[in-house]
Order: structure tokens, then C-alpha cells, then sequence
């Protein structure tokens, strides 16, 4: 496909490593690849739908693919994306997510586990396969993403994640599975700011902010450097006001000097009232960011937009959750498919959702061609 202006993303997939021998290739690599995007985006959900895709498409689709032998059957790109090195296919995509940073830069950068809950194999007794994700918050795109065999390996994980971001200047927001104090120096070195979660996986850590906060409380922060910032939400019948504290980082601490870049501490006290119901939520975290509530309320709230926009949307409109592809890289390259056709889609600015924008790309050639060559 020829790229249609310099943000193109097909063309940083042509230098991609074919996992087929000579003899096999009936059918274009970055053919395959760009019918794969294109109809994922128009809503295939598995290698039969993208095949239909491609022979209703074929006329349309040669205008920008070569398609020598017609368009590939299910089996053969099953078999492309199951032999295709998950590393290498997502090397392609973060070059392009790199020319996006040159444009946007990142300014928050959200991590966060994902389970694709019917991948697992009981035949083989291969676990279901648990997805750790890269997600920008202002640009809603994806920056990269690693496979592990469950949520207690995300903090092997997360490193490596993070070894393939640019972090300069950006807020790195992480559950508390990511408060490490590793993890927490290689967002320093990488040049970004960490805001991590802290529970009981840190218990005296977690203790000692429960104590310095229910002091700061029962003094009713007298003679106290806090800052508070307070925010309320009315929607569908559900009223939440949060409550942000953050302080710098209090003397009494123990290990703090182990934590790099280690600037100040905050709480956040979260009432819900729903139905009749009240209930209340008390998160505390540790910050490389300056005691400012503000900034470290955004990032608290902002993190949450991998949750509402990436995993929510790819389990409600993508169907990701109950996606049956398992065998061999097929379930790992093709979560990659979505969350590069989540992310095209998010980056066209029409005020639809991506459930519609799936739709109409799928039913017209020009919505679909506006997803594809969007300059952002």
C-alpha cells in the first residue's frame, strides 16, 4: 500500500521478516498485513471475516495493494500471523507510534493487565493469554504492548514494556503490581515522572502512608504543607466526588531514599452514591512529580482511560474478551491488530463512536480511507 502522507503506517511494515519459506509465497506479506488491518478496523473479528472482508473488498483494495494471486484464504493468513514473530510485528507498529511521538510527544502514560479471557487451552494446558499494555491518554493510541502467562508475571513485564517507550516528559501512571522500586528507576532513567499505586503487595510501605495521611486528617491539616483539591461528577444517576491530597514526602518514611526521584506522597478518597447506595474508596501513591494536586489528580483520574478507553472498548466493541484465536503467536498478533485499528480509529476526530467509525468503515471505502490516512 502506498503511504498517503508521512504518517502512513503501512509503510513501516515492508521491511517486516516473511515467517513463510520461498516456495509458500503465493500471497504479499504487506498485503496480508494491510487486508488484516483494514478489516479489523471494518470489524472482522477472526481470520474467516477477514478473508470475506477481502473478497467483498478485492476491487477497492487494488487500487492500493498489489494482490497478485487474488485475495488469501483464512488458512493462509492464520497461518502468516501464527508464525509471525510478536516482537518483530510490533517492532513495525512502534516505528510508526515513534513518528507519531515526533508530532504529540506523551504527555501521560498509562500501564495496565489485560486478560483475554477465552484464549486459554484446556487441551494444552495453555493459560489464557494475559496482555500488559502501553497506553497514551492524551492521543488514545496504543505504544506497545507485552504477553505474559498471568497478572503476578506483570512486573517482569512492565520493564520490558517500558524499555520500548520514549519517556521523556511524560507521567508513567501504574497499579500497585508496577510499584517496584525497579520499575520506578527505570522511569527516571527513560527521563519520565512515575505515579504508582501502593497496597498491601507494599505492606509497611502502605502502613506508613495509611499512618502519615490519618495524622494529617485528625490534625485537620494543621501546620501541615498539604495541598487538597476536590471534584464532583454527576452522571446517569451516579453522583462521585473524590477527594486529592498530596503532600512532600514526610521525613518518617523508612527506605524512601530507595525509591528514585522520590518526591511526595498523595491520597485518594473516592464517595460513591448510586441507587440509594454509598460507598466509599481510600487509594494511596508514591510520586516522582512536585506536590502539585492538581497534576497529580489528573494523573490519578487519567489513568483510569486505559481501563474506559482500551480494554472496556476492546472487550464491548471489539469482542476481544471471548476471542477464541489461541495456537502458536495467532492470539498475541492479533490483540497487536486491534489495538492498531482501536488506535487509527481513535485518531480520526469525527464525533462518532468507535463501534459506529467500525461500521461505516466496513460498509464504505471513503470512511475507511479517511481512518487509514488521518494526519494527526
Amino acid at each position: 500500500m502506498q503511504p498517503a502522507n508521512k504518517l502512513s503506517l503501512f509503510s513501516h511494515f515492508a521491511d517486516l521478516e516473511d515467517p513463510r519459506i520461498d516456495r509458500t509465497k503465493k500471497h504479499l506479506l504487506l498485503d496480508i498485513i494491510a487486508l488484516a488491518i483494514c478489516a479489523v478496523i471494518g470489524g472482522a473479528e477472526g481470520w474467516e471475516e477477514i478473508e470475506d472482508f477481502g473478497k467483498d473488498k478485492h476491487d477497492w483494495l487494488r487500487k492500493f495493494l498489489r494482490l497478485p494471486n487474488g485475495i488469501p484464504s483464512h488458512d493462509t493468513i492464520s497461518r502468516v500471523f501464527r508464525r509471525l514473530k510478536p516482537e518483530a510485528f510490533q517492532d513495525c507498529f512502534l516505528s510508526w507510534v515513534q513518528t507519531l511521538h515526533q508530532e504529540l510527544g506523551w504527555k501521560h502514560v498509562a500501564i495496565d493487565g489485560k486478560t483475554v479471557r477465552r484464549s486459554f487451552d484446556r487441551v494444552t494446558a495453555k493459560n489464557a493469554l494475559h496482555l500488559v499494555s502501553a497506553w497514551s491518554v492524551e492521543n488514545h493510541l496504543t505504544l506497545g504492548q507485552q504477553a505474559v502467562d498471568g497478572k503476578s508475571n506483570e512486573i517482569t513485564a512492565i520493564p520490558e514494556l517500558l524499555r520500548l517507550l520514549e519517556l521523556e516528559g511524560a507521567i508513567v501512571t501504574i497499579d500497585a503490581m508496577g510499584c517496584q522500586k525497579n520499575i520506578a528507576q527505570d522511569i527516571v532513567d527513560g527521563g519520565g515522572n512515575y505515579v504508582l499505586a501502593v497496597k498491601g503487595n507494599q505492606p509497611t510501605l502502605h502502613t506508613a502512608l495509611q499512618d502519615h495521611f490519618l495524622e494529617l486528617h485528625e490534625t485537620e491539616f494543621a501546620d501541615a504543607e498539604v495541598r487538597r483539591w476536590v471534584t464532583r461528577e454527576t452522571a446517569h444517576g451516579r453522583e462521585v466526588e473524590r477527594h486529592y491530597y498530596i503532600t512532600p514526602v514526610p521525613e518518617s518514611l523508612r527506605g524512601q531514599s530507595e525509591w528514585a526521584n522520590l518526591r511526595s506522597v498523595g491520597q485518594v478518597i473516592t464517595f460513591t452514591e448510586e441507587n440509594g447506595k454509598s460507598s466509599d474508596d481510600v487509594r494511596y501513591y508514591i510520586n516522582s512529580i512536585p506536590p502539585r494536586v492538581k497534576l497529580f489528580a489528573s494523573a490519578t483520574r487519567g489513568h483510569w482511560g486505559i481501563e474506559n478507553s482500551l480494554h472496556w472498548v476492546l472487550d464491548v466493541t471489539f469482542d476481544e474478551d471471548r476471542s477464541r484465536i489461541r495456537k502458536d503467536h495467532g492470539g498475541e498478533n492479533f490483540s497487536l491488530l486491534r489495538r492498531i485499528a482501536l488506535s487509527l480509529i481513535k485518531q480520526d476526530t469525527t464525533k462518532q463512536s468507535v463501534r459506529r467509525k467500525r461500521k461505516r468503515a466496513g460498509w464504505n471505502n471513503q470512511n475507511l480511507l479517511n481512518i487509514l490516512t488521518t494526519k494527526t
